[in-house]
């Protein structure tokens, strides 16, 4: 394979950005003329700040301190979450209230957004109903406008989720991984996989925790398929396993889940 200047989590240069000013502070937005349009007043104000938090999760104040690592969640949901395939957050609202068999319960759209902060963010919780978990919701929900609603009711996912890739006929290879990562990702997220000014970590502590969706290889394969290089995807299936097998061989955080809250319940005094 050639070399490739960034492969993974690439810092978004390509994208041309109009700065937008509102009470919340200033906000980049892209230009994408498929982009719904913005209602008027507060409401707008609260996606654009929802927006912003995609792609600055990790240094904005508003989020930063539920973070653990250097990612945005626009470090996996590309473009802000408005690529057609990576991730995409087009049309996700619609999918919600969805049952989420990884905490075997029905969750809604803020819930699984908070769920982001502890595994792939290796962090902790917002507080459903506070600013930043609002103007995220919003976000998602406006790039959902137009979508139908039906709800999902086998896994917490949108109409446009990426779509798992078939095993390869040749079991993921750890080595060719290892070299595919030399050859096409490590100028832009280091040899040691702590990321660069134009990539971020991919493995360690700066990176997401053993628990997200993307620590399991066919996940992390198949969203490499779609994903990287950005805006010219072209790694086989075979060469998204092996570079996903070797990705995830190295050490990252453990995931450990919050311990659940049991209310106290008075007992009557004994007679």
């Amino acid at each position: 394979m050639s070399a490739h200047p960034s492969l993974l989590w690439r810092a978004f240069t390509s994208l041309t950005f109009v700065v937008i000013a509102c009470s919340f502070g200033t906000v980049a937005i892209a230009q994408n003329t498929d982009r719904p349009e913005l209602p008027h007043g507060p409401l707008r104000q609260t996606i654009l700040l929802g927006e912003t938090l995609v792609r600055q999760t990790d240094t904005h104040p508003l989020t930063r301190e539920f973070v653990g690592n250097s990612l945005q969640c626009s470090s996996c949901h590309l473009d802000g979450g408005q690529h057609p395939q990576a991730a995409t957050f087009i049309g996700v609202a619609a999918a919600y209230p969805a049952w989420a068999p990884r905490e075997q319960k029905v969750i809604t759209l803020e819930d699984r957004i908070l769920n982001c902060f502890l595994r792939s963010q290796n962090g902790t919780r917002p507080a459903a109903g506070s600013e930043p978990s609002v103007a995220i919701a919003a976000y998602i929900t406006w790039l959902s406008e137009g979508t139908k609603l039906k709800m999902n009711a086998k896994q917490s996912l949108g109409p446009h989720h990426i779509t798992m890739l078939t095993s390869p006929k040749l079991p993921a290879s750890i080595d060719r991984g290892k070299q595919l990562y030399a050859d096409r990702c490590q100028d832009c997220h280091a040899d040691n996989g702590s990321g660069t000014d134009d990539g971020p970590a991919v493995w360690g502590d700066e990176s997401y925790n053993d628990g997200a969706g993307l620590a399991k290889v066919p996940k992390l394969a198949s969203w490499l398929k779609v994903a990287m290089p950005p805006d010219e995807a072209d790694l086989s299936v075979q060469a998204s396993f092996d570079l996903a097998a070797y990705l995830n061989s190295h050490p990252r955080p453990h995931f450990e889940p919050p311990a659940l809250s049991v209310p106290h319940i008075e007992t009557p005094a004994a007679q």
